[in-house]
């Protein structure tokens, strides 16, 4: 079952979206938090729930795109109490980068502390047992006001020095009154981070993912089949620059996802009863490994078909807000 969010007259609505593209706004329910909150106080699955819930005409998802009026599927009304994070060196690649990195596990010399966590991954981040695996490296994004949906602008700011996508899976989840984590589906992605800033040294890695990042447009429920494929794309003035093929899927991870889970939620500060989360579970595509530069007025799409329609966001570079010697002290 797919849900989005969007806005009529207004005011946020929760929809239900049909196989056939169809789009029933419940009746009952103005967000994805308010019906998720009462399904799991009926404990009930989210399937379960909206199939018995009354919807009103449908719209046109189209027209929702057209006139901007799509939301993120997950929010928070305080966009302080939605945490967005994120795990890297996740992803296995294609067979050829995965044949060149396992190449470079087995040879004598010194890797870096970036492969060594990837080789970390590959051999503990899919565990049999009860037991957690090996822990990935894990950044913080922002919060709720970070979050771009589908047909709006992702504003970068003037000192990033790169602007590029990542196509990502994310998870959406909302913790529960007893401060269980309760996953409510996927989404599509566009983590969005600054690659020459995190080039420069891996430990400047925390700046170059303070960005906005797309999700959406649909939170798609259930299990996810272990092997998923779709395409990123740049356009520039409506004509593809760049394309590339990806992969994800617990199939193409040297993680399970929740081994991932595990080790975002095992934290007590990530378990406040009420909060959603919005999880980034990481990519083995970018452009700007192909020396792609994204410009102002590009148009990313990351097209993932097995969970609906593609994430589509354009580049707007943000004029910087703060000076050198702005801070006051009292």
């Amino acid at each position: 079952m797919r849900l989005l969010q969007f806005l009529d007259a207004g005011h946020e609505r929760v929809a239900r979206v049909e196989a056939n593209g169809a789009v029933y706004p419940l009746s009952r329910y103005q967000t994805t938090w308010q019906l998720a909150r009462q399904a799991i106080s009926e404990r009930k699955t989210l399937e379960q729930y909206v199939g018995a819930e009354p919807v009103d005409a449908p719209i046109a998802y189209l027209d929702l795109l057209r006139d901007e009026r799509l939301l993120p599927p997950l929010s928070h009304a305080d966009p302080a109490h939605c945490l967005v994070s994120g795990t890297g060196l996740t992803h296995l690649g294609s067979a050829a980068a995965r044949d060149a990195m396992h190449a470079k596990l087995t040879s004598t010399a010194e890797l870096t502390d970036s492969m060594k966590m990837f080789k970390w991954g590959v051999e503990g981040g899919k565990p049999n047992g009860s037991a957690p695996g090996m822990q990935p490296e894990w950044f913080y994004k922002g919060n709720g006001r970070n979050v771009v949906a589908t047909g709006r602008a992702l504003l970068s700011p003037d000192f990033a020095e790169d602007h590029g996508e990542e196509p990502e899976l994310v998870g959406l989840y909302l913790i529960d009154d007893h401060g269980r984590p309760v996953r409510l589906g996927f989404a599509i992605g566009n983590e969005f981070s600054d690659h020459v800033t995190e080039r420069r040294n891996y430990l400047l890695l925390a700046h170059s993912k303070l960005r906005q990042c797309g999700v959406g447009p649909m939170l798609n429920t259930g299990v996810l089949p272990a092997h998923l494929a779709g395409h990123s794309r740049i356009r520039r003035d409506g004509a593809v620059i760049w394309q590339k093929p990806f992969l994800t899927g617990e199939a193409n991870m040297c993680h399970t996802f929740a081994n991932l889970e595990y080790h975002h939620f095992k934290y007590k500060q990530h378990r406040v009863p009420g909060d959603v989360h919005l999880h980034f579970f990481g990519t083995a595509t970018v452009s700007f490994v192909d020396n792609i530069q994204a410009q102002a007025g590009d148009e990313f799409e990351v097209d993932l078909p097995a969970l609906g329609a593609p994430l589509v966001n354009r580049l707007v570079i943000e004029p910087g807000g703060l000076g050198l010697h702005d801070t006051r002290a009292l």
